[in-house]
């Protein structure tokens, strides 16, 4: 892995793909006040890695293997629009986000500045953040090789989680005869969080891509997957949502037999 960088190119990039994300962030607040909820800057989550990862690869011609960027391009457009898609279904019809509203409620005053500044600047601050493996694995020239398959690999993986634990949870979850039940069926068997878990294995391996780059690349895109790999588990992710699933009939025994996060078979009563 000894191919360098482009430093040039990646950092005028990176200049490109913030005002990439700013952008897209403010038209997602501008139709938040349109639409008078703030509920929406989680579709626009998805849809700015995607547009991150188009940005870039339009910018790095020239600069990158044409078969790394067409591969970290095309695997960051699918995962972006799949779940800006899934959200936007999730959410449809549906008020504010009770989590957004109960951080609005503490602003100073008008609460729209408020959701300008903390919710949708820093979104666009983590959206360029956190695709750092994106951009670096469109600025090196190496070949392809064992790395970028093995990346993709475990992003397919990730999907894979993310789409069937997704799929088998909205049916679950509109049943009445459900309602106040654990979900442990599919992939719910194998991991409380099979959602976490694959956003997890989609960031790793995006930074495997990144790491098929070269050493610099792996170096500046190591950051990102550590960063999200604790806000899922012991930040935001995980934690949050098991505190409040806590309360749930059955939840102390389901937790006793299944993983909180990494796939397994679960344990016997």
């Amino acid at each position: 892995m000894s191919a360098a960088l482009a430093w040039d190119a990646f950092a005028a990039g990176l200049g490109w793909t913030a005002a990439t994300a700013l952008m897209v962030m403010l038209g997602t607040f501008a139709l938040a006040l349109n639409l008078d909820v703030h509920r929406v800057v989680d579709v626009a989550g998805g849809a700015a890695f995607a547009a991150v990862a188009v940005v870039t690869f339009g910018l790095s011609q020239g600069h990158g293997d044409p078969g790394r960027r067409w591969l970290v391009t095309g695997l960051t457009v699918i995962w972006g629009l799949r779940l800006a898609a899934h959200i936007a279904r999730r959410s449809s019809g549906h008020g504010e986000d009770p989590r957004c509203e109960a951080m609005l409620a503490r602003a100073p005053g008008n609460r729209n500045p408020y959701a300008l500044r903390m919710v949708y600047l820093l979104q666009a601050a983590l959206v360029w953040l956190m695709f750092l493996p994106v951009q670096a694995a469109q600025y090196t020239s190496r070949p392809l090789s064992a790395w970028a398959f093995a990346g993709a690999a475990l992003w397919a993986v990730g999907l894979f989680f993310e789409v069937v634990g997704d799929a088998q949870l909205a049916p679950f979850k509109a049943d009445p005869a459900d309602r106040g039940r654990i979900m442990d069926r599919g992939p719910w068997r194998l991991t409380r969080h099979p959602n976490y878990f694959g956003d997890f294995c989609v960031w790793w391996g995006l930074f495997l891509i990144a790491c098929d780059g070269g050493r610099q690349a792996a170096a500046v895109s190591l950051v990102p997957p550590l960063v999200m790999s604790v806000l899922l588990i012991g930040g935001s992710g995980k934690r949050l949502l098991e505190r409040h699933m806590a309360a749930r009939p059955g939840w102390d025994a389901h937790a006793a037999r299944t993983s909180g996060f990494f796939p397994r078979l679960p344990r016997r009563s």
